[in-house]
């Protein structure tokens, strides 16, 4: 009997020791080469917004419950899930991910059809069915790619050209920090397919990461940097390089937030990548909150509801369990939250304070006040008011990124996709000031090219951001809005002139005389900067002299070299008449070589995405 308590004791002790939570650390590395691997997602399987990433030298340590599982995760590489248990030292090799067809529908005719079919089976196609045998040649189409039905919409863009600058010497355009464009690719990548060409911003892509900038020390919001070099692409161009710096504001001193969680719960959002996720990414972000801070949670299905009326942040677990009961289900009455959002908004207004709506959603409004004119106009409105809006895209299939990019811009926010927790805490964590907290607003920016040097120049994304070159004067005209410690980056590819160029360039009825600044040739540009305080009416101008450089870029600084390679990636994507000698191992040389610190991992998962689309 003695020997029975005794064996129960121990039985007790033992389970409660391997219950209680612990930290696991390790180091993941390529099964292929044993190196290190920085960026993988290493997440709790029971608990998913419980994960982190491994640091530069491929290194973890994570805080785990018990009895968990982790979920090792990286582009390109098979994932792997390990028990915890009672170990605290974990590491792991990935494996390169082989891609393959898993199944072919074979239709057409040809006399070695059954030798196709064997080659096929051999490459790892699971299946190959036949159809029919009409045609003269063999076609064969993934099963997975044909059975999806597709409705996701994505605004037409037309890819900037050159421009003459004896004729045109003024470029104008808006600032832009969303990313969307770039995890949303990601997210077509990861799933084996290369992305629609109107899915690629190449804007938003380069502006995904964050560049080593100078802080701001004259009393503006933000810094400007700027570079010229030999155009990685074209040897017998210039590639000009422009950054924008926001004044990083440390989280306490950041003003009070009244922010609206505005939900859509329609009958689309049941998949597991859109409200669940949903769900786990606004979790993240509750727990970022202040007790100075307030939230309220308005939902839309059928109907508008608000089912959590402004809450303090000291009370989260009110606000959690508030997420918790959100269900999908019913269509998708878009306007109506809108509108039910902007009023729970106005009533609990801060004065001086942060009053945004974070809207959150796959975009599909197809109820009610669904247009893209009638949402401006009361977006519009409301912006002037003091209450902007951001945006959240989640899921696939039947995305609207037209519709959330507009609503973003329009209402003085930034747009986001969310395809993964990790991009989830990026966004509402990691970035938190910039996300929520606007420094500069209406920020336009406007450059006049030396003709002397510059014989044309090509504006490199943006398309959807352009002005009229009257709009950088006019303070009436919107512009994007910066936030705290945001990095905007634009880039240019310039041909230089010569005296044929200008001869050629002359025009019937008015002389283009070049002044004598101009024929010193030390300038490429002037460049002008005009934004307003976050509470203001009135715009402040600054101004930069791009001084000349013929520098081969392998001399320039990682943020050029980096922006450059993914300006590089994202052209090759689109196919781009202006790519030039792209190619993906240009795209792979120029990140390999800056990419700098790379904490939490971006940019290698970047040099992963490259070697992704090459295989794709």
């Amino acid at each position: 009997m003695k020997k029975n308590v005794i064996a129960l004791l121990a039985l007790i002790v033992t389970f409660q020791f391997n219950s209680i939570a612990g930290i696991v650390i390790g180091t993941v590395t390529s099964a292929d080469d044993n190196l290190p691997i920085p960026g993988v997602s290493v997440v709790v399987k029971e608990s998913p917004s419980i994960g982190t990433t491994t640091d530069i030298d491929g290194k973890y340590i994570l805080n785990v419950p018990e009895y968990s599982t982790l979920v090792f995760s990286f582009v390109g590489m098979k994932t792997q899930e390990k028990q915890v248990g009672i170990l605290t030292t974990i590491n792991v090799a990935l494996e390169t991910e082989s891609l393959a067809l898993e199944e072919c529908i074979v239709t057409g005719y040809s006399p070695k059809i059954s030798k196709i079919k064997d080659k096929l089976l051999i490459r790892g196609v699971t299946s190959v069915k036949c159809d029919y045998e009409i045609a003269d040649e063999l076609y064969f189409i993934p099963t997975t790619h044909q059975e999806s039905f597709n409705t996701e919409g994505y605004s037409t863009i037309h890819e900037n050209g050159f421009k003459e600058s004896i004729k045109e010497p003024l470029s104008t355009f808006s600032i832009d920090v969303d990313a969307a464009s770039y995890s949303n690719v990601r997210r077509f990548l990861n799933d084996g397919q290369l992305p629609p060409m109107d899915a690629i911003r190449i804007e938003e892509m380069v502006n995904y990461f964050t560049y080593d900038y100078p802080q701001p020390n004259d009393g503006h919001p933000f810094a400007i940097f700027s570079e010229v070099a030999k155009c990685p692409w074209n040897e017998n161009n210039l590639l000009l390089h422009i950054g924008l710096q926001g004044e990083n504001i440390k989280k306490e001193n950041l003003p009070p937030s009244n922010i609206v969680f505005l939900i859509d719960v329609s009958g689309s959002m049941e998949d597991q990548n859109k409200l669940p996720l949903l769900k786990k990414a606004f979790k993240l972000l509750v727990q970022e909150l202040r007790d100075e801070d307030r939230v309220a949670i308005v939902v839309y299905a059928g109907s508008s509801g608000l089912v959590l009326p402004s809450t303090s942040g000291e009370n989260k677990q009110r606000i959690l369990d508030a997420l918790d009961r959100l269900q999908a289900g019913g269509s998708t009455a878009g306007g109506a939250g809108l509108k039910l959002a902007y009023q729970v908004a106005t009533e609990n207004f801060i004065k001086d304070g942060n009053n945004r709506i974070i809207l959150a959603t796959d975009g599909d409004f197809n109820v009610g006040a669904s247009s893209n004119a009638e949402m401006e106009r009361l977006i519009e409105k409301e912006r002037d008011k003091g209450i902007f809006i951001s945006a959240l895209g989640f899921g696939m299939g039947n995305y609207k990124d037209d519709k959330m990019e507009i609503i973003a811009d329009k209402g003085n926010g930034n747009y986001s996709y969310i395809d993964n927790i990790l991009e989830a805490k990026k966004v509402l964590v990691n970035e938190f000031g910039g996300t929520l907290f606007t420094i500069a607003k209406d920020v336009k920016i406007q450059i006049e090219f030396n003709p002397a040097i510059v014989e044309s120049y090509r504006l490199i994304g943006y398309e959807n951001r352009l002005l009229n070159n009257e709009d950088f004067e006019d303070d009436k005209k919107d512009a994007g809005e910066l936030g705290s410690g945001h990095t905007v980056t634009a880039l240019y590819e310039i041909k230089l002139a010569n005296s044929e160029s200008l001869k050629k360039n002359s025009l019937k009825y008015q002389n283009s005389d070049i002044n004598k600044l101009a024929k010193e040739g030390t300038e490429v540009a002037t460049v002008k900067f005009r934004y307003k305080k976050p509470d203001g009416a009135t715009s402040i101008l600054l101004e930069k002299v791009i001084p000349y450089n013929e520098a081969n870029f392998t001399e320039m600084s990682d943020n050029f070299r980096f922006s450059a390679a993914v300006a590089s990636f994202g052209m090759i994507l689109r196919n781009s008449e202006f790519k030039g000698s792209s190619n993906y191992q240009l795209a792979i040389d120029l990140a390999k070589g800056s990419k700098g610190e790379d904490t939490e991992g971006y940019r290698s998962e970047f040099i992963q995405l490259i070697k992704l689309a090459d295989k794709l």
